[in-house]
């Protein structure tokens, strides 16, 4: 006769004593140590890499990325000012007057200014002129 087998139980105690000790392992503090050293490495070594990147930028002379955002946020404010300019622009030409009006208007305020002055003269010759006493006996 075969020895009798039994596969469930066999596989049962496999998966208990691993799961003992990946258990243990995983509340240990190593495996967060390690992850954490690893970050950190990771984090250092993307520094190193983009400084020597920017060093090599200079060195042949292309623009960084941080120099063409630089520069797009220029060409962006600049728009924003010729916008502007724009609009001041448009507005000031839609205040302007018609030339033929204004000289119009310029020709009646001086005939008025004429008039005035030649009323103002008679006021200056009558207070000027004489005083006129009463005959009659002042009381």
């Amino acid at each position: 006769m075969a020895p009798n087998f039994n596969f469930y139980e066999m596989w049962k105690d496999y998966y208990s004593q691993y799961s003992n000790i990946f258990d243990e392992q995983i509340t240990k503090q190593f495996p967060a140590q390690a992850v954490g050293q690893m970050l950190e490495m990771n984090v250092q070594i993307k520094k190193m890499l983009n400084e020597t990147t920017e060093r090599y930028y200079e060195f042949v002379n292309l623009p960084s990325r941080n120099d063409l955002a630089h520069i797009s946020s220029q060409i962006v404010n600049i728009d924003a000012k010729v916008d502007d300019l724009e609009e001041f622009i448009q507005e000031s030409k839609d205040n302007q007057r018609d030339p033929v009006e204004l000289q119009r208007e310029i020709t009646n305020l001086k005939k008025d200014m004429k008039s005035l002055d030649t009323k103002l003269n008679q006021i200056l010759t009558l207070l000027n002129s004489p005083k006129v006493t009463n005959t009659k006996g002042s009381v």
